[in-house]
């Protein structure tokens, strides 16, 4: 592995027969030591990819998962490449946004109790949760093409959200017909719910403010101001959407000739006729995470509105934005050849557990339910370096059984209402799953991410209070 910069690793093609590009990872040298062996097993598999470009990279929140490392980056050519749902994850278009409010800590303190249990009340959670929105299938096709857009036409939208959201809240190409019908049973019942896992919505407090100029342009004005952050994707659908065309895409590698180095990366080019109908089925699912998250933000204003005895719009309930950690999209990018030369042209870019990156653009850092998270904007330098990539969050050390070994589920809800944050859970074994001690530092994420250029601090958050699945 050589050393590119103090949080730039590389490890040459020489390493694995088969490696297309080198595999890079950002990170700094703590969190170097502390990646599991998979990280390095798998970033430099996804090297071996058919039709990839530059480099792979993995992001310093990565850790195994499915295929591609979490926080694994790779672009690909659309003529010559390959996409692979192991790059994009089962729950697709798991995403975060954040809200703004106008209310002080001190204002929300008094009734943080009844506003956390309301909306623990409003916004299903947990296994197989269930959403208040009723649609029939024609519905739901809709709303499947519609994405975020769907939500402004049926009144759960504000117009200018649709501006604040990655794609405008609708990744175009969709096609509901390319969807399995177990798919969309799965998913048509679940719009405005969080789900399970590391899902959640949470209550802050805005924490320290880096980039007072850019804060205030997002709407962040003060320490001590509340915002609320969600964090979720498309349920069952999108998990529906994986498992169907993992089993289709191990038959198309036959056909088409294909081999990876671990059946989890099983892959179709981009161009084939499977390749095309996995994407216009991971567009639809992509869409409907937009249009689940939205509904839950329509809820929160609700229940904001009705604690607080004011209209959503008095309480300056904005979208500051929403971003997406698990989707690939075709895009323009400039990227150095061998040759040393820049070449410009459209890839497919995959993103799993990392977060899109352009130049101004917000991103949102999502920590443990425990620490707090961070709120960036995107470089110049991201564009030239990871195909306009960051990471998406503080990123696992431990599994969930590690966890759940380590803690129980009601000793760490009584801990963390001792440390100021009150949180309602449908499992406390899920609770346990997602203690703070399982996750990395997510100040030390964002000093490698700042330090390697990918974006640039502007505001971090801290809890007090959270709903759980």
């Amino acid at each position: 592995m050589k050393k590119i910069s103090p949080v730039i690793w590389e490890i040459p093609t020489s390493v694995k027969k088969g490696m297309r590009v080198p595999a890079r990872i950002i990170a700094t040298e703590k969190l170097l030591k502390e990646m599991d062996d998979g990280v390095w097993e798998q970033v430099t598999n996804v090297a071996c990819l058919p039709g990839i470009v530059s480099y792979a990279f993995c992001m310093p929140d990565g850790h195994w998962g499915y295929g591609f490392p979490i926080g694994g980056v790779a672009a690909f050519d659309p003529e010559e490449g390959v996409i692979s749902p192991g790059g994009i994850g089962f729950d697709i278009n798991c995403g975060m946004r954040l809200l703004t409010t106008n209310l002080k800590v001190k204002e929300v303190l008094p009734k943080l109790v009844e506003l956390v249990d309301f909306l623990f009340q409003t916004i299903p959670a947990g296994v197989g949760s269930r959403g208040f929105v009723k649609l029939n299938l024609k519905e739901f096709k809709e709303l499947m093409e519609g994405g975020a857009r769907w939500c402004l036409d049926h009144d759960f939208a504000w117009d200018k959200d649709l501006e604040n959201i990655e794609e405008q809240g609708r990744i175009s190409g969709a096609d509901p017909a390319k969807v399995s019908q177990r798919a969309k049973e799965r998913g048509m019942h679940q719009i405005g719910t969080l789900g399970s896992g590391n899902h959640y919505l949470e209550v802050q407090k805005v924490a320290q403010i880096f980039d007072p100029s850019v804060a205030s342009r997002l709407g962040i004005s003060q320490v001590g101001q509340i915002t609320v952050m969600i964090h979720c994707g498309s349920r069952g659908l999108g998990h529906q959407v994986g498992t169907d065309y993992l089993r289709i895409f191990g038959e198309a590698m036959e056909k088409y000739g294909l081999e990876v180095p671990d059946r989890q990366l099983a892959c179709a080019p981009f161009k084939s006729k499977e390749g095309q109908d996995y994407y216009a089925a991971m567009a639809a699912a992509a869409n409907m995470a937009f249009a689940n998250r939205q509904v839950i933000t329509h809820h929160v204003r609700e229940v904001f509105a009705r604690i607080f005895d004011r209209s959503a719009q008095d309480l300056g309930m904005n979208l500051v934005y929403d971003v997406t950690h698990n989707i690939a999209k075709i895009e323009e990018h400039k990227w150095k050849m061998d040759s040393g030369q820049w070449k410009m042209e459209k890839l497919l870019v995959h993103r799993k557990g990392a977060t899109r990156s352009f130049p101004g653009q917000p991103v949102i850092l999502g920590g443990s339910m425990e620490t707090g998270s961070y709120l960036l904007v995107g470089t110049e330098k991201a564009l030239e370096t990871t195909f306009g990539s960051t990471a998406h969050g503080s990123g696992r050390t431990m599994s969930r059984t590690q966890a759940q070994k380590m803690v129980r589920g009601q000793d760490l809800q009584k801990t963390m209402r001792e440390h100021g944050i009150y949180i309602r859970t449908a499992s406390y074994s899920g609770l346990a799953e997602e203690a703070g001690f399982a996750y990395k530092n997510i100040a030390e994420v964002v000093e490698a991410v700042e330090e390697a250029g990918l974006s640039r601090k502007v505001a971090s958050f801290t809890p007090i209070g959270n709903i759980k699945g």
